[in-house]
């Protein structure tokens, strides 16, 4: 994942690191580059302009950084832009409930949510030592609710059993009494994938929602969904509300656009990203990490953070002296 966008914005950026100083017209080329570069990896034309209208604006408002050349100072600010448009800090899964804690899982039809249910239930299972229920509301595909089941023995979980003829509604009020009754700390809502254009479903969609309840309303994404990924995470946030996304296949080789625009349009973090098949390959999501891939500038970064540090020191020191001899003034006050 993002191997192509990798090459062409390290490309692109690398023109900037060659040169001692750089104009107006340098800036704009390589920008306008970054920008193509952005869109043949599926990102979001409206996402890509603000990305490039937010560097621009912090390319002429920042400050010269001693013994930084321009060109790493422009890749520091692109790298800043990354982390924010991916979400800026990791977030937590929020269990912070009476138990059960509820987690409804929805998205597109294919796009894994089965599988990753499993895999966050491993995960709460292991990682946070929580005694975890699964159910299928998905009535719709065959055998869909045996698949979640066989999927929970394999993570070492609870299944609610399957009552044939059941539908969505009936089967969430029956989980959230056996996670009651049964002591559970966690009830993970497998619901059915639909298109975010099938209305019907939609609807039946926010009617479990009100009536679980849940603390988490997780949209799981397939990374190699490309542009339609705005489409579909702006109509499950507007519909039903979410809480966060999680991005399965970002070990694939898809442009990985669909990773840089749902963020950015939901305001909702990205919580997890499935890495694999097996039920352990799903990862926390940290956007400094992508960021850092992408980019592939991590020395830069890190020189260029650094040398900032010991200005800001350098500063803080001489506003100090200028206090002693009281010359301190509103510019020293505003930083």
């Amino acid at each position: 994942m993002f191997e192509s966008l990798s090459k062409k914005l390290t490309a692109s950026l690398d023109q900037l690191f060659r040169k001692g100083t750089l104009n107006e017209a340098d800036i704009d080329a390589a920008l306008r580059e970054v920008r193509i570069a952005l869109l043949e990896a599926d990102v979001a034309l409206p996402v890509v302009r603000s990305f490039i209208a937010d560097i621009k604006e912090k390319i002429i408002g920042e400050k010269v950084i001693a013994g930084v050349s321009p060109g790493n100072m422009v890749i520091k600010l692109v790298y800043d832009a990354l982390v924010a448009l991916l979400g800026g800090a990791s977030a937590e899964i929020n269990l912070a409930a009476t138990p059960p804690a509820v987690i409804l899982m929805v998205g597109l039809q294919g796009s894994g949510k089965t599988t990753t249910t499993g895999k966050l239930a491993k995960r709460l299972r292991e990682k946070h030592n929580k005694r975890v229920l699964v159910a299928s509301l998905d009535v719709y595909r065959p055998a869909a609710q045996q698949q979640l089941a066989s999927v929970a023995e394999t993570a070492q979980v609870d299944s609610l059993p399957i009552v044939a003829g059941e539908m969505p509604q009936a089967i969430t009020k029956r989980a959230l009494d056996a996670a009651r009754k049964g002591g559970f700390d966690v009830l993970l809502l497998d619901t059915a994938g639909r298109l975010h254009v099938d209305a019907e479903l939609m609807d039946e969609l926010k009617n479990v929602k009100q009536l679980a309840q849940p603390v988490e309303t997780l949209l799981v994404a397939d990374a190699m969904t490309g542009q339609d990924a705005v489409n579909i995470a702006t109509a499950f946030h507007e519909t039903i509300g979410i809480t966060g996304i999680v991005l399965t296949r970002l070990d694939g080789d898809a442009r990985g656009g669909a990773a840089l625009s749902m963020h950015h349009v939901t305001g909702q973090p990205i919580k997890f990203a499935g890495m694999g098949e097996k039920l352990d390959a799903l990862e926390p999501f940290h956007p400094e990490r992508i960021a850092s891939r992408i980019l592939d500038k991590g020395d830069i970064v890190s020189f260029v953070e650094k040398a900032s540090v010991a200005m800001q020191s350098a500063e803080a020191e001489a506003s100090a002296k200028r206090a002693m001899k009281g010359q301190f003034d509103m510019n020293d006050m505003l930083g």
